[in-house]
């Protein structure tokens, strides 16, 4: 259940707005090797805990970034809900910047601000979010989402006046 239902009629109210934060989650080993699995991705860093112990400062196996990106629907969908909505598209991801390592067994959640929103051709909109992922040691990672957003009804999405308008570009 997300923290945060928004009609779709109503976002233009959101920009520059934190939305909210999600649940923490941590991150095992087993969905760690689960992840290398399924990605073919076996470096030592991530799989091999006897010689992390040994070899890293941390003294743990370091989570692979993607599976941090991976975990980013689940996280969204725990922040906000939207009503209204035909559908949701992803549109893009980026600016996505790595901050620190995060060894395995850590707990991580995200923020979530919508920071620009555009008009789109289709009824609908492009929404710009500015992600921040912490762990219980500080940020880690952040990133912008695009998303295509589509109304149900055309009809009640209200434009943007000119001074509501955010540009799509997101500085991080």
């Amino acid at each position: 259940m997300a923290g945060v239902t928004i009609n779709i009629r109503d976002i233009k109210d959101y920009i520059g707005r934190e939305i909210g934060t999600s649940k923490w989650v941590e991150i095992t080993q087993s969905r760690v090797t689960k992840f290398a699995e399924a990605t073919g991705d076996f470096q030592w860093v991530h799989v091999d805990a006897e010689q992390a112990r040994t070899e890293l400062a941390t003294g743990r196996t370091i989570v692979h970034n993607y599976l941090l990106l991976s975990l980013m629907p689940k996280f969204f969908d725990q922040v906000v809900t939207f009503t209204g909505l035909e559908y949701g598209l992803n549109r893009g991801a980026e600016n996505i910047r790595f901050l620190k390592p995060l060894p395995t067994g850590s707990k991580v959640r995200i923020r979530l601000k919508l920071s620009g929103l555009q008009e789109a051709p289709n009824g609908g909109w492009l929404a710009n979010f500015h992600i921040l992922m912490e762990s219980e040691d500080g940020p880690i990672l952040k990133m912008a989402l695009v998303l295509l957003l589509v109304a149900a009804e055309k009809t009640n999405v209200h434009p943007i006046s000119p001074d509501q308008h955010q540009s799509a570009a997101i500085g991080l």
